[in-house]
Order: structure tokens, then C-alpha cells, then sequence
């Protein structure tokens, strides 16, 4: 997986072999903090059935995908599903970054645009100018409700009522600037109904005709499998997207999470 980079295949042809050997230990050492970084990959709590799929391009990822359980009994689950800009180990740094930055603001269970604000604030004062990431958070009650903030990222599809929409964003990506407001939207869910996350890596594939698997086929899908648990769609997307790339190799991280009402 190192020698799929150009650069790296160019600097790993100047390493001794122990010392090449080293930094792919490193990398692979990398990879699995990362790992444990992410939430369980199938949880069931206060009447939700959350799951995803995590596909790093090479050992470390630049998407970003967590779930945080409340921190007082009546507060409601909290998910936040991103992708940190550029690909790599300096992506895959910030998205730690992140994470961290988000668990924090997790625990003070502010309002979804407060955590945003503030998220955007951090990433702005301690990153390159040059660097951002798309990311949506939200929240939900034990009654159905899906609080819902999107910076700048891919329209998550919502299933509800048999009818599919997707959700634009409500802001822009984090790290653009300092000082940006985050408008919510709520949505009521019944059981069967669920909401679908996903990085551009599924939505921006391309096949051998050079074509976008694009945000529409990926509604489509979410539609035609609507009936099925929350992991098997989630899995189904992913080899869905796989199926149309055919020859094509993989560019970019691959994720998705699923949310079903239960």
C-alpha cells in the first residue's frame, strides 16, 4: 500500500531496508490508532441501530466517523460523520484532531450549531490555512427526533415515510472560517425510516468510462434496500460502488454510515 503513492515509492526506493521496513511498522502502527478511534461498527441504543463501513485508500484515512453516547441519561445520541481535506497521514492527523476536538465538545451537551461553531474555531486557530473538513453532526432522541447541522458535506439521504430526499448542507466546511453560524434541522423518524451518511469516495467513483457513481445511484440503492438492517445496507453500498468501479482502481477513502429507526 506504500508504493501506491508515487512519492512514497520514489523516497522508499532511497531507504535501507530496515529503514523502509521501520516506517511501514510505523504506518501500520498508524492505522490501527486510528482503528481505535472509531465506535463500534454496529451499536443499537435508545431505539437507533447505527452502523458503518470504514475503507481507508491506503493504511490511514482522512474521513471521519464517530458516535458518542450521552453524557446525562435523557440526552440523546450524538453522530458525527466528516472528511478531513487531502488524503493521507496529514489528513489522517487532522481527522485525530478532530476527534478529539469533538469528543470534548461532546461531553459539555451543548446545541448541535454550538458544537459546530466551536469545532470550527479550534480546527481554524490550530491548522494551515489550507486545510478544512466537510462534517455533519447530529443527534438522537429516544422519541424518534434526528437533530440535524451539515458543514459542507455530502447531502446525507433520508429515508422517511417511504419517501427519499436528500438533506443539503447548513453551513460550510469547518476550518474556512473563523467566525461561521450553523443553522439545525429536525426530522421525525418512525420505525423502519433511516438516514445515510456517506463521503464523496462512494458518491465521486468512477467507472472505466469515467463516470461518477454519483449521490443519485447511491439514493436509489438506499431506496431498493430500504427493508434491510442498517449493516447490510451499509455493506450493500459499499459493494454496490465497488461493482461499478469494476477495473477502475480505488482514489480516494471510502465511508458510509447507516442510522435506522427501531
Amino acid at each position: 500500500r506504500l508504493a501506491a503513492d508515487p512519492l512514497t515509492c520514489f523516497c522508499l526506493d532511497h531507504l535501507t531496508r530496515s529503514e523502509a521496513r521501520a516506517l511501514e511498522q510505523d504506518l501500520e502502527l498508524a492505522g490501527r490508532v486510528q482503528q481505535g478511534l472509531l465506535p463500534p461498527r454496529l451499536m443499537v441504543d435508545q431505539g437507533w441501530e447505527i452502523a458503518h463501513v470504514y475503507r481507508p485508500l491506503g493504511t490511514v484515512s482522512g474521513d471521519y466517523c464517530d458516535v458518542v453516547r450521552p453524557p446525562s441519561a435523557d440526552g440523546g445520541v450524538l453522530f458525527l460523520f466528516g472528511d478531513i481535506s487531502g488524503k493521507g497521514v496529514a489528513a489522517s492527523m487532522l481527522m485525530a484532531h478532530l476527534h478529539a476536538t469533538a469528543r470534548t465538545l461532546a461531553g459539555l451537551d451543548l446545541p448541535l450549531p454550538q458544537i459546530l461553531e466551536r469545532a470550527n474555531r479550534v480546527f481554524c486557530d490550530s491548522t494551515m490555512t489550507n486545510h478544512y473538513a466537510t462534517l455533519v453532526c447530529g443527534r438522537l432522541s429516544a422519541g424518534g427526533t434526528v437533530e440535524l447541522c451539515n458543514a459542507g458535506h455530502c447531502p446525507p439521504i433520508l429515508v422517511n415515510g417511504g419517501t427519499v430526499t436528500q438533506v443539503e448542507a447548513t453551513g460550510v466546511p469547518i476550518g474556512l472560517f473563523c467566525m461561521r453560524e450553523y443553522a439545525v434541522r429536525s426530522f421525525e423518524l418512525c420505525p423502519g425510516d433511516r438516514l445515510v451518511l456517506y463521503t464523496d469516495g462512494l458518491s465521486e467513483a468512477k467507472n472505466v468510462a469515467d463516470e461518477d457513481f454519483g449521490s443519485s445511484r447511491l439514493a436509489g440503492i438506499v431506496h431498493a434496500w430500504r427493508d434491510d438492517s442498517a449493516a447490510a445496507l451499509a455493506s450493500t453500498l459499499v459493494e454496490q460502488v465497488t461493482a461499478f468501479r469494476g477495473r477502475m482502481p480505488r482514489s480516494d477513502d471510502e465511508s458510509v454510515m447507516v442510522i435506522r429507526r427501531v
